[in-house]
């Protein structure tokens, strides 16, 4: 017998509350057990681990938040959650609430919830996928394209084909700084260069194959300015102030500097970086903590000066932001940027800035000050899912955000500060009672020829020289292969031509024409049924489902990576050629011709798979390959592996998938379209 005394028990600080260890029951130390108190209106720290675990409420009452759904708990009550479910326990009641904690170790439970939790955090929610607005003061580029809008239309093309309902927000951010300096250069005005290169992007979109269900352009959109305003005035009361503090002032003309009109030497990495963020690390910058600042609207040497701004004090935010992302699909190296921007004592950030272009708060400013857009594109957000929600006639309020919203982030590493650490603190401010869940995929810089793609030094290669309904999914798989995911990588023209020869031409069109050759010679152009299998024809098939498992892992919510998806779908291609050229041996041989059907068979399902794995990312080539297998277009995710139904028409020996490109479009001379 084993009795232990709950009140007795000697409570340390765990997870955000008091917990006492009670240790295992039995012979059996698998199963252990803890005592926990959660005081009036604290609650526990957001907790995803590989035990199964079972909480007992002993008395008090309060709620469970997990995954997006909220459940009232009380005396009695019995929850128990799965390994990797995210799960906090909330004292919503006045006495406090005590539970009894049992939690064990269950590794084929632990291997069965991995491979589903991607799909059971996301089930029964709306899924609001954004990629970050761009900046319209230029046209987009294969690093903006291989970056967020790509990864973000393969991603909801992914989920719907899974099930889910899932939505691709994104927007022209027109009230960014550098569209005025765009404006300067051009000779025109803010909102004429927002509203040329805002058409110009959403065109770019389409020839990308990019589909959007929202594309707000904030300096038009009916209600979005005074619903911006509404959002600020929220930040005012969950906490931010209006105060004086140092800035930076141009030396001649006494002009106010930040983002676009000043640069420097980064503070925290030394590299040259512009006003308020460093690309290079990721760290905000305040401008006046410069290393050598330099004006960019005169050369004259800058001066710090005062100025009251309306101000976020981000570092008393640090356990509402780290609480957010313990909930979250995060990076390493977006938490160790959050560590570093954290670690800072008493840091501050302007939420306001003078400036004419932009929206100005309801609240009183010195001078003319306008809301900064990046807190502005937090309020973006949330304003997207409320136009799209109008549309569709569903209840989405921008300042009534909901529990089981799922919203996933598409963005570049430059931008990692804004989206990971700030607007989850903006948040927290303007609705404290919303636990916003965000799944954050960044990416890094894709450089051309060694050095960053760039609009401002129109060091680029511009979506319209390199797409045509011809390339376009060449463009897309080797922006996808070769992305950067964890690591800067390198464009060149020279080593695309040369992929889309060897791969795609050389090795996908190829073995893909020699298998249409082969069921029109052999089977009169029709699939023919399997027969006899060998044993290495079944352990291909083994082959083919684990693939498929490995492509739904990286095409999914946790594990997302288009590197390796084309990874995947290059294999899966290449060992398909590989059982092609062996089978061949079998052709004409009346003994084998059963081994020989089951080999055409398979090959035809390897083609199958193709076909729908490649969907999301190659939608043209999916269509035309399923077309060329006489299937219709692939719209779902497979289960499992499927044959080609007997009897079908394939046309794979007439069909053309792919055709080379360097004497295409894509041989273009590099230059801007507009």
């Amino acid at each position: 017998m084993q009795i232990s005394d709950l009140y007795g028990a000697d409570f340390a600080p765990h997870l955000g509350i008091d917990m006492a260890s009670l240790g295992g029951f039995g012979c059996d130390e698998r199963l252990q057990a803890s005592y926990g108190v959660v005081a009036p209106g604290a609650e526990s720290t957001p907790q995803k681990h590989d035990e199964t675990e079972a909480f007992v409420i002993l008395s008090g009452r309060g709620e469970i938040v997990a995954d997006g759904r909220r459940l009232p708990v009380q005396a009695g009550s019995v929850a128990l959650f799965e390994p990797f479910e995210s799960h906090v326990l909330r004292n919503t009641g006045d006495e406090p609430l005590r539970f009894a904690d049992f939690y064990w170790r269950d590794a084929a439970q632990r291997e069965s919830r991995a491979a589903g939790n991607a799909d059971a955090r996301l089930a029964q929610r709306p899924v609001f996928v954004f990629s970050t607005p761009p900046t319209p003061n230029g046209d987009l580029h294969l690093g903006h394209l291989s970056g967020p809008y790509l990864g973000a239309d393969i991603y909801v093309r992914f989920l719907r084909a899974t099930g889910h309902t899932a939505y691709h927000l994104t927007g022209s951010d027109d009230f960014q700084s550098y569209v005025v300096g765009r404006a300067r250069q051009e000779g025109s005005t803010p909102q004429e260069v927002a509203d040329r290169y805002s058409a110009a992007i959403r065109e770019t979109l389409g020839m990308m194959d990019i589909s959007l269900d929202q594309y707000t352009v904030t300096s038009h959109d009916a209600g979005y300015e005074e619903g911006l305003r509404g959002f600020f005035t929220r930040l005012v009361e969950g906490g931010m102030r209006n105060e004086s503090g140092p800035a930076l002032f141009d030396g001649e003309s006494g002009a106010y500097l930040h983002e676009v009109d000043v640069g420097g030497n980064c503070p925290s990495c030394g590299a040259s970086a512009g006003g308020n963020i460093c690309e290079e690390c990721g760290e905000p910058n305040t401008c006046i903590d410069f290393a050598a600042p330099r004006s960019r609207v005169s050369k004259a040497e800058p001066v710090i000066g005062s100025i009251e701004r309306f101000t976020v004090r981000l570092s008393a935010m640090k356990d509402a932001v780290l609480s957010h992302q313990r909930r979250a699909k995060i990076s390493p190296r977006l938490q160790e940027l959050t560590e570093k921007v954290l670690a800072r004592p008493d840091l501050r950030v302007a939420i306001s800035h003078p400036a004419q272009w932009g929206v100005r708060p309801a609240e009183k400013t010195e001078g003319e000050q306008v809301i900064w857009v990046w807190p502005e594109m937090a309020y973006g957000f949330l304003h997207g899912i409320s136009a799209l929600g109008q549309r569709l006639g569903r209840d989405w309020r921008a300042d009534r955000p909901q529990a089981d919203w799922k919203i996933v982030h598409f963005f570049g590493y430059d931008n990692s500060f804004y989206h990971s650490i700030l607007f989850p603190a903006l948040y927290h401010l303007a609705f404290p009672d919303w636990d916003c869940d965000i799944d954050y995929n960044d990416n890094e810089f894709y450089l051309l020829d060694g050095l960053k793609f760039s609009t401002s030094r129109r060091h680029a290669i511009w979506g319209r020289d390199i797409l045509t309904p011809q390339s376009v999914d060449a463009v897309r798989w080797y922006l996808a292969w070769t992305r950067g995911e964890g690591e800067r990588t390198n464009f060149t023209l020279a080593d695309f031509h040369a992929c889309v020869e060897q791969q795609l031409l050389g090795q996908w069109q190829a073995w893909l024409s020699d298998l249409g050759v082969r069921v029109r010679e052999d089977f009169e152009g029709e699939a023919p049924d399997a027969g006899s299998w060998t044993l290495a024809q079944t352990a291909y098939l083994d082959s083919l489902c684990n693939r498929l498992a490995s492509l739904r892992t990286w095409y999914g919510a946790d594990g997302f990576s288009l590197n390796r998806v084309v990874d995947e779908l290059n294999a899966l291609v290449a060992n398909a050629g590989r059982l092609g050229r062996a089978s061949t041996r079998l052709r004409g041989h009346a003994g084998v011709r059963d081994e020989y059907r089951s080999a055409i068979a398979l090959e035809l399902a390897s083609a199958r798979l193709l076909a729908h794995a490649a969907a999301p990312l190659m939608p043209r080539f999916a269509q035309a390959l399923a077309h060329a297998l006489g299937l219709d277009a692939p719209t779902t995710w497979p289960d499992c592996v499927v044959l080609v139904p007997p009897g079908s028409t394939v046309a794979l020996d007439r069909a053309v998938f792919f055709v080379p490109l360097r004497e295409t479009a894509c041989g273009r001379p590099v230059t801007e379209t507009v």
